[in-house]
């Protein structure tokens, strides 16, 4: 059976079509600058050069009518019909309290999705672009939706309420629902693997740790607490989010400025974060560099972002009352040396011993970095979502 893995953003696509006998990849690739006469379409087969094309792309039906070309090229190409793609997967950023698990597409599931627009405006209407360019293309054709939000439906109520009135939360649903569910849940079971111990007797948290990053903490395989919220905008400093402040600076800084609500959400969300302090980059590679540099800014930014890690992580360990793994993954987890022995060094009260020689290895692999002696394992998980998205869709429709 071969799936075709969708990520549909407001003007871009990312793709990845499977092979489920092995799991491999066959294809993949991705269309930026939808909308525009210079659209961007990369594609690379396995085995074959990668691909790139510069075409008028409107909009996301055709996009995936090149997707589908190039799928079938002669030269480029991994199958020979259209037939030969068995189902899609979708990722859906918001899944709101309504699904709990990943769902075949149907009309009532699209109608939920798009109840849930005003709580992912930036995503939920562009992954739904994505589900309808699919239904034109491959009309007759099953679909999945995978959410991020749906791991952590497991929270309790003491973990995803707000302490604010509840009728907030009984009329429109304010509430923590916390993100990248299906990145903390592949890592999590891919380190109780790695380490050849149950799932379901193991206490975890997971850092994944890109240009957007959350912590979760995981107890018998179900999400105790997640960093994100509502939004992804609460818990860890990010690229360009803020992560948690006081929420009186919203007003404040609306009146000492003259901001609209717009305005001040756009600063939030994409002028904040390390951008905001480094004033070089919301890009950790280039702040680390800058910080090596002796640039004071940069510095103050990676401490900042590193301390708000930590923080999350003590209180995780305190929420379990204990740990077992500590789990780095995504972007800057999986390699930033720094990074991880900073946060790793500074956590021998818990119990981490950090081997240093371990942690400076650059590789793509699943690895420890800690010592044989550490009583918390600390792993090196690379993430892959795609990967996720397409079991899930295997398992709802073979």
């Amino acid at each position: 059976m071969n799936i075709l893995v969708i990520n549909a953003g407001s003007s871009s696509l990312k793709y990845q079509l499977y092979s489920m006998l092995d799991e491999s990849v066959l294809s993949k690739g991705r269309v930026e600058r939808i909308g525009m006469e210079t659209a961007i379409l990369t594609h690379e087969t396995a085995g074959k050069p990668e691909i790139r094309e510069v075409n008028e792309i409107l909009d996301h039906t055709t996009a995936i009518r090149k997707v589908l070309e190039m799928l079938l090229h002669k030269e480029h190409g991994s199958i020979r019909a259209v037939s030969e793609i068995n189902a899609v997967g979708h990722r859906v950023v918001h899944g709101g309290e309504v699904f709990s698990s990943s769902v075949i597409v149907t009309d009532e599931v699209k109608r939920e999705i798009k109840k849930l627009f005003d709580l992912a405006p930036l995503h939920n209407p562009a992954h739904m672009m994505g589900i309808d360019a699919i239904e034109i293309n491959l009309a007759a054709i099953l679909q999945v939706v995978v959410f991020d939000t749906a791991f952590h439906q497991s929270m309790p109520a003491k973990s995803y309420l707000y302490p604010i009135p509840m009728s907030l939360y009984h009329k429109h649903k304010v509430r923590r629902y916390g993100f990248h569910g299906t990145s903390h849940e592949y890592v999590s079971r891919r380190a109780a693997a790695f380490i050849e111990k149950p799932l379901d007797e193991l206490k975890l948290i997971t850092c994944h740790i890109g240009n957007g990053a959350s912590c979760a903490a995981i107890v018998n395989g179900q999400t105790l607490d997640t960093s994100m919220g509502l939004t992804p905008l609460e818990g860890l400093m990010m690229g360009t989010r803020s992560g948690d402040l006081d929420p009186a600076i919203v007003p404040y800084t609306m009146g000492k400025e003259d901001l609209t609500l717009n305005e001040v959400n756009s600063m939030l969300n994409k002028h904040s974060g390390l951008i905001a302090i480094s004033g070089i980059s919301s890009d950790m590679r280039e702040v680390e560099k800058a910080m090596g540099e002796g640039d004071k800014n940069a510095k103050l930014a990676f401490e900042m972002y590193e301390y708000r890690l930590r923080k999350y992580i003590g209180a995780y360990v305190a929420a379990m009352n204990g740990l077992d793994v500590l789990i780095f993954t995504a972007g800057v987890g999986e390699n930033s040396v720094l990074l991880r022995q900073t946060v790793c060094r500074q956590l021998t009260f818990f119990g981490v011993e950090l081997d240093e020689e371990l942690n400076q290895v650059r590789s793509s692999q699943e690895r420890r970095i800690s010592t044989s002696q550490s009583k918390v394992q600390v792993l090196v998980i690379p993430t892959n979502e795609e990967l996720m998205i397409a079991r899930e869709t295997y398992r709802l429709v073979k």
